[in-house]
């Protein structure tokens, strides 16, 4: 997040923090596009349509902003570019009502339907049984044993025979993503897949002015100073001067802090 970002949600975050309601929400805080924004609006059109014309193609959504936002683009442009959501079973009450409230909006556009992937029942049921409720806390091991049943291993179905998938990676979102390309080419040689990034230029305050000026839905944990939203035992809200993802994992090293499905690539990617 960049400093004005961080700064005023950690001012409006005291009074949460406190046990008061917001000051503001996330649109008042934020919503402030940077320049050059058109170009970039531009570019990510341009770079959906190439995801779109590649193949099977589908968008990975986690119902944050970034995500809301793309599904918006590939509706309002109809593009052939399927969503899906992963249901880890874990998430929190305001992310369940927008999934059923992004399962509502997407019936209404069949070029980009809505498939909700969800973990093994059984797989959860063993590793909870056996490691408890709060494994996760206890080792970076567990945490991403947990991960790969609950993210993962749904991630490989919605992912099969696809040739390409959309995320709303960004590169101001920390260290570890900031050189995250529009076009990531390092699955293709190993499973012919394009992984596209069309925000990835994008700052917190564009996405934002974006949401405000279009009305796009949004998980109202953003309004409570939850930039990054996940599973609800491993999210927190954030506060002053804190990293745009410190609050996943936050027990962890900073270094640790990614559950898979984005792992940043050494090599292979091009813009």
């Amino acid at each position: 997040m960049s400093q004005t970002a961080s700064t005023a949600a950690a001012q409006g975050a005291v009074s949460f923090i406190g046990g008061e309601a917001p000051r503001a929400s996330a649109i008042e805080l934020y919503a402030r596009p940077s320049p050059g924004f058109a170009t970039k609006l531009h570019e990510t059109v341009v770079t959906l349509l190439k995801a779109a014309a590649t193949g099977p193609v589908t968008q990975a959504s986690s119902l944050g902003a970034e995500d809301m936002v793309l599904t918006h683009l590939i509706n309002q442009h109809h593009l052939p570019i399927e969503v899906f959501v992963l249901d880890t079973g874990a998430l929190h009450a305001e992310t369940l009502a927008l999934l059923e409230q992004l399962r509502d909006q997407q019936a209404t556009h069949p070029h980009a339907p809505l498939t909700v992937y969800r973990p093994v029942q059984e797989a959860v049921v063993q590793f909870v049984g056996r490691e408890g409720q709060d494994a996760m806390y206890r080792s970076i091991e567990l945490r991403k044993a947990c991960c790969n049943i609950r993210k993962m291993e749904p991630l490989a179905r919605a992912l099969d025979g696809k040739k390409a998938w959309v995320t709303g990676l960004r590169r101001e979102q920390s260290g570890a993503r900031a050189e995250v390309p529009l076009v990531d080419r390092s699955e293709f040689e190993s499973k012919g897949r394009l992984k596209y990034n069309p925000l990835a230029d994008w700052s917190w305050g564009d996405v934002w002015h974006y949401i405000a000026t279009q009305g796009v839905p949004y998980n109202p944990l953003h309004d409570r100073f939850y930039p990054s939203i996940g599973c609800e035992p491993c999210t927190r809200a954030i506060t002053l001067g804190e990293d745009f993802r410190a609050g996943r994992w936050w027990w962890e090293d900073e270094a640790a802090k990614e559950c898979g499905l984005h792992v940043q690539p050494k090599e292979g990617v091009a813009a």
